[in-house]
């Protein structure tokens, strides 16, 4: 099974160098959308939004290597990760580089299990461990979401990181959704283990 109890540890800390990674990627969002947002500096707006996005495991291996972990981090880790998601991949559809139908695809998938998991599990001590194939997912999407926007903003080899970008971006959401899938099955045995549910 893998929804468990919680185990790791967590203070009360506010000032702490992983919640100052989560603000600081955080604070980035605005300025790549602005620089997204203006054709002249766009391409340097895709550059930040690949950093901001591929340093998402940063804050959370800093509070387990330095014993940091806090209860303001577990929700600051993944704030900042949704929100420079969804940030992200809106204003890359406003601007055209790319298309909503695909942005809506990533974004409903995310809005559904983030309220949905908050709705059920919320005041129960339960954790809920990441998959691989979750991790995968991610990955290969937020390669996709790059390439794509790159490619389509005229970028160097944009012609490539678009056929690339679509090849990533079929294989992600596809194992996005398997993921989701799987998640709701954690779910729904972490509950039962709880006894709010029967096996």
């Amino acid at each position: 099974m893998r929804g468990t109890t919680e185990t790791v540890p967590a203070s009360s800390a506010v000032v702490t160098i992983p919640n100052a990674l989560s603000l600081a990627r955080i604070a980035l969002i605005p300025l790549f959308c602005w620089l997204i947002a203006d054709e002249g500096t766009r391409l340097w707006g895709i550059v930040l939004f690949a950093l901001v996005v591929s340093t998402d495991w940063v804050d959370g291996y800093v509070a387990r290597r330095t014993g940091q972990v806090s209860e303001l981090g577990r929700i600051l880790d993944p704030v900042a990760d949704r929100l420079a998601i969804a940030a992200g991949l809106l204003t890359f559809a406003i601007v055209g580089i790319f298309p909503f139908w695909a942005a809506l695809l990533i974004l409903v998938r995310d809005v559904a299990l983030l309220l949905g998991g908050a709705m059920v599990l919320w005041g129960r001590n339960i954790r809920i461990d990441v998959r691989w194939i979750g991790k995968i997912a991610t990955f290969s999407l937020m390669a996709a979401i790059t390439w794509i926007a790159w490619g389509n903003a005229g970028g160097v080899f944009g012609e490539v990181l678009l056929v690339g970008g679509w090849l990533a971006y079929s294989v992600g959401i596809v194992e996005y959704y398997i993921a989701a899938g799987l998640y709701m099955i954690d779910v729904r045995d972490a509950l039962a283990a709880q006894g709010v549910l029967e096996e």
